[in-house]
């Protein structure tokens, strides 16, 4: 059974107060829970969307379908979630139906995959940079919208960094390799938090450029809204982002990436730098 409901955004910064955006959220499988669990898992979820705009602006697409596959034993509150391509993106999101709201709203899948919606569906030896712009942008949105504040961002920065590291010591090869053999290797720690440092050396080259956009965020905010297509691939959206910011910066940072067999190396002062 499918439900629509239609979120509302509304958002104000100093003197002037920005348009409304909306989006229809198709909500698929609402029916399997109490009609208390619905508004719980609603709440949840525009909560979500509407943290998500107010980072990156809305979606270029008028619906957004939710699949929800409520679990009755789990031991956090979003053990599983993913994006399922198509006519309209959307997310898949395995969930504990007995979490409480707080636990929900804390935890960073929902704004994890929606991240994912800004850009397009990369090749498995790309998912290094997929897998990172949104663990990157989890974090920011998450900070942005209060979920977080600065100490615990960096804390769950640095601990991330650590286990990318430490998976680097005994996963090893070049990082697009194991990007395209990361379930079979179970190199999830390696790939995503190799991608996430990427972009937080492209942050920290960003803020040093005379770019127009001096942001992750505002760059993927920019290209999702006027040069997104669904068959770019991961060198197209690099290209993009470069001609964005007026500068080399992703292209090169990709360069190094792509077949880099250590894990990048970024300090507390650089992770301190990045917002403040």
């Amino acid at each position: 059974m499918k439900l629509f409901r239609c979120v509302l955004l509304l958002c104000s910064l100093s003197a002037f107060v920005c348009p409304v955006f909306a989006v229809e959220i198709d909500y698929i499988n609402l029916s399997k829970l109490t009609h208390e669990r619905q508004n719980k898992v609603k709440n949840w979820v525009e909560h979500g969307v509407r943290s998500t705009f107010v980072t990156l602006g809305p979606l270029n697409q008028k619906r957004l379908p939710v699949t929800l596959k409520p679990r009755y034993f789990a031991f956090e509150p979003v053990p599983w979630a993913s994006v399922k391509r198509g006519q309209n993106d959307g997310i898949e999101l395995h969930f504990h139906r007995y979490a409480s709201t707080q636990s929900l709203l804390k935890d960073w899948s929902l704004y994890h995959e929606l991240a994912h919606l800004y850009h397009p569906l990369f090749s498995y030896d790309n998912f290094w940079l997929s897998e990172g712009l949104a663990t990157y942008l989890q974090n920011i949105i998450m900070l942005n919208n209060g979920v977080v504040d600065h100490q615990e961002f960096l804390m769950r920065l640095k601990a991330g960094l650590q286990r990318g590291a430490l998976q680097t010591n005994h996963i090893t090869g070049p990082l697009n390799i194991v990007s395209d053999n990361m379930w079979s290797l179970n190199a999830q720690q390696r790939v995503y938090w190799s991608g996430t440092a990427f972009f937080i050396q492209a942050q920290l080259a960003l803020k040093k450029h005379n770019s127009p956009y001096k942001t992750i965020e505002a760059l993927v905010k920019k290209y999702q809204s006027c040069c997104k297509h669904p068959t770019h691939s991961a060198k197209q959206f690099i290209a993009h982002l470069d001609k964005l910011s007026q500068s080399a910066i992703f292209s090169t940072l990709y360069s190094q990436y792509i077949k880099r067999t250590d894990f990048p190396k970024i300090s507390n002062l650089q992770l301190s730098q990045l917002r403040f």
